[in-house]
Parts: C-alpha cells; sequence; structure tokens
C-alpha cells in the first residue's frame, strides 16, 4: 500500500467536521491547485497499514531557511511561521511515537507533545492514545529533566540509552531501555513495533539522528518546511553527515502560505520495503 498523496479534498464530511482547533489555510500548489488547511490536508495522513513488517513507518520533519539552514543563532523555533508549528502540531496527531535526539531535546526544551486537549480528544476519535509516546534517543543521561515534558505528566517517555544510570523522578512516566554497547536506530524502532505496538513515528531530529536514520534506509517520507528566509551564517542544515549514496525523493504535495512552503516527500524505494 502506498502512502495517500493527499489529491483530492478530505472525503468524509464527517471525519473532517471533528477536526479541531483553529487552522490555517493554504494553497495547495501540487498536486493540483486549491485553496485549504492544514488540518484538512492533514486528516488524510492515514499510516497505521503502511508499518514495515520489522519496524514502524518513518516520518521526518524539519524546517530550513532558502540557504538550507535548520537553525537560526542554534534554535528551530526562528525559522517557521506559526503555520509552520501548526504542522508540526497535527503532524503529531497522527503518530504513535515522536522521536528525537538528546540534542534537540536539550535545545528546545521539549513540553507535552501534544499540547492542545482538543488535538489530545481528536487523536483519541481517530483510534490513537491521547498522547503519542515520546521517544528519546541518547549516548549518556544528560538530559533537561526539568523541561515540561518530563515534569507535566502528560503521557509516556521512553529513552534509549548507553548509560547505567538512572533518571530522577518525574511525573511523566519514564521507561529506560539500556543498549550497553551502543544505541542502534533500527534496533530502536523494532523495539517500537514488537514491545510497543508502535506503527508510525514521527522524527523531529536532530540534523544527527536524520542523516543516521537516512543512512540506514529507515525513513519513509520527508515533511519539509522552506521558509523565505537567508540565514546567511554557519548553522547546521538538517543532515549533519555524507549519506552513502544519494536518497531519491518523490514530491507527494507541495502547500505554500505568505511565501512559506510546506512539502511532503516520500523516500524513493521505500514504498518497495514493506
Amino acid at each position: 500500500m502506498s502512502a495517500d498523496s493527499g489529491t483530492s479534498e478530505v472525503a468524509d464530511p464527517y471525519r473532517e467536521s471533528r477536526i479541531p482547533g483553529e487552522t490555517r489555510r493554504v494553497r495547495r500548489l501540487l498536486p493540483d491547485l486549491v485553496t485549504t488547511t492544514v488540518a484538512e490536508q492533514l486528516a488524510q495522513l492515514e499510516l497505521k497499514e503502511l508499518a514495515h513488517p520489522d519496524r514502524p513507518y518513518v516520518l521526518m520533519n524539519f524546517a530550513s531557511t532558502v540557504d538550507g539552514r535548520a537553525t537560526i543563532d542554534g534554535r528551530s523555533g526562528p525559522i517557521g511561521t506559526r503555520t509552520d508549528m501548526e504542522m508540526l502540531q497535527r503532524l503529531r496527531t497522527r503518530v504513535d511515537a515522536v522521536m528525537i535526539g538528546a540534542g534537540t531535546m536539550r535545545i528546545e526544551r521539549y513540553g507535552r507533545m501534544v499540547s492542545d486537549p482538543a488535538l489530545r480528544a481528536y487523536r483519541e476519535r481517530t483510534l490513537l492514545s491521547h498522547d503519542p509516546l515520546g521517544v528519546l534517543v541518547t549516548r549518556g543521561m544528560d538530559l533537561p529533566w526539568d523541561a515540561s515534558l518530563f515534569t507535566n505528566g502528560g503521557g509516556r517517555v521512553v529513552v534509549f540509552t548507553q548509560s547505567d544510570a538512572e533518571p530522577p523522578e518525574t511525573a511523566t512516566p519514564v521507561t529506560c531501555v539500556r543498549r550497553p554497547d551502543g544505541v542502534d536506530l533500527a534496533d530502536v524502532l523494532g523495539w517500537l513495533l514488537r514491545e510497543r505496538g508502535i506503527r508510525s513515528v514521527l522524527c523531529e531530529g536532530g540534523p544527527t539522528i536524520h542523516g543516521e536514520l537516512q543512512a540506514r534506509g529507515l525513513v519513509d517520507e520527508l515533511f519539509l518546511t522552506i521558509a523565505p528566509k537567508l540565514a546567511g551564517r554557519e548553522e547546521r542544515s538538517i543532515l549533519t553527515a555524507p549519506l552513502p549514496d544519494v536518497v531519491g525523493l518523490d514530491l507527494e504535495w507541495l502547500l505554500e502560505s505568505q511565501g512559506e512552503l510546506f512539502t511532503r516527500y516520500r523516500v524513493r524505494g521505500a514504498e518497495q520495503d514493506r
């Protein structure tokens, strides 16, 4: 089965009426020209049947400037607009888990993965748990334990680590999966499918974990926001390491709002791996 390319309007009016919250209008430029909303576009994202036999279906999400920078002054937040933030939040409503690396967690200091109660209720109406599972990948346990992800008590977190150090007590339940010989991302994804029934994962980076996933052929789709900005400075890109080969991408759809572009790419060949 191939991923839904979003080539038509939301077919089920009842489903559309259940999409909660304020949503921003965008122009869909490809595959057809139509005015839609972020909510309508992502309501069509059905991932449950796309999991591989040995791992979940994996989406990557990044925002980048036109000159390819994934950060401004070391952070991703200044790149995108509120429309980009809505795209991110609503992508989180369509997956079983959200994965991030330790460096991204330290910089961005995540809060609850889905902060809006209406969006959590929407997840439940579409037969997902109220919160996506938070998945952290880290060699050590040097994490910002005072960040809201750990202190607000909502959702669940799994930490994959080489370290034998114990985490502090946190309001949000934390499970540690220890890999003394090193954390392997293929092993992480396999564990999530086998042990937690996770069939879809949204990875939000950073660039190091993105590069490793791409190098191992573990990414199925890339959602890339291109902001109408030039950073003009030495900043991180969405990849920090060379790939063993060029990765081909097929454009599934292209949205636009006030010069900001929202792309959805499918990794070429990923469908054949299922």
